[in-house]
C-alpha cells in the first residue's frame, strides 16, 4: 500500500515538473488539466460571449496561448480569441476570484461562472459565486490585490503559503488574517 502511495506521489510531482518545464511559468498562472494541459476543461472561452451557456470545444481547433492549450467550436471563435485573448480567457487564469479575494488559490469551475463589466469570472461553489454577486466590485478589487503576490507560484501546500508568509497589516484593515483559510487548530492561536 505504502508502495504504491509512493509511486503516486512520484508521478504527480512528474507532471508537475513536466507542466512547469513545457511551460515555462508558475502553475498559478492558468488552470489546466493537470493531464493534458488544456485551459478550463476545454471549455470554448468565446462561447461564454456569445451563447446562452458555455460550449465544449474541439481539439480540431486548438489554440496554445498562455502556457496552456485552449479549444474552441470553430476556427471563427480561434481566430477571435487569437486576435485579443484577454478579452475572452478567465480573469486570474480561472482560479476562484471569490477564493483569491480572500487570499487562497483554488480552480475555478468553467461551470460556474460570471460576467462582469464584459470580463469572465469563475468559481470553486455556487456559495462563491453568491458572494461574489453581492459585493462585486469590492471582491474584484481584492482579487486583484492578491493575484499579484499569489499568481508568482504556488507553495507545495495552501496551509505552507498560510504559515510561512505573515499577512501584511494595512491602516484600513485590521483582519486580514480572517482571508486565509486555518489549516488546523493552532493557527488560530496567537504567536508572540
Amino acid at each position: 500500500m505504502m508502495r504504491q502511495i509512493g509511486k503516486q506521489i512520484l508521478t504527480i510531482a512528474a507532471w508537475a515538473f513536466l507542466a512547469l518545464g513545457a511551460h515555462g511559468q508558475a502553475p498559478a498562472t492558468i488552470v489546466t488539466d493537470p493531464l493534458t494541459g488544456v485551459a478550463i476543461d476545454g471549455y470554448d472561452p468565446v462561447s461564454y460571449f456569445i451563447s446562452p451557456e458555455p460550449m465544449p470545444g474541439k481539439p480540431d481547433f486548438e489554440l496554445s496561448w498562455g502556457g496552456a492549450s485552449w479549444y474552441f467550436t470553430s476556427a471563427a471563435n480561434r481566430d477571435v480569441f487569437a486576435r485579443n485573448p484577454t478579452s475572452y480567457a478567465p480573469q486570474f487564469g480561472g482560479h476562484c476570484v471569490t477564493s483569491l479575494s480572500r487570499g487562497y488559490l483554488s480552480d475555478g469551475k468553467p461551470r460556474l461562472f460570471a460576467i462582469e463589466g464584459l470580463k469572465l469570472y469563475f468559481f470553486y461553489s455556487t456559495a462563491n459565486k453568491e458572494a461574489f454577486l453581492l459585493s462585486r466590485s469590492a471582491t474584484v478589487a481584492k482579487a486583484a490585490e492578491n493575484w499579484t503576490r499569489l499568481a508568482d507560484g504556488v507553495p507545495d501546500s495552501l496551509q505552507e503559503a498560510a504559515s510561512s508568509e505573515p499577512p501584511a497589516q494595512s491602516a484600513e484593515s485590521a483582519e486580514p488574517a480572517a482571508n486565509v483559510e486555518p489549516s488546523g487548530a493552532h493557527d488560530n492561536v496567537p504567536t508572540h
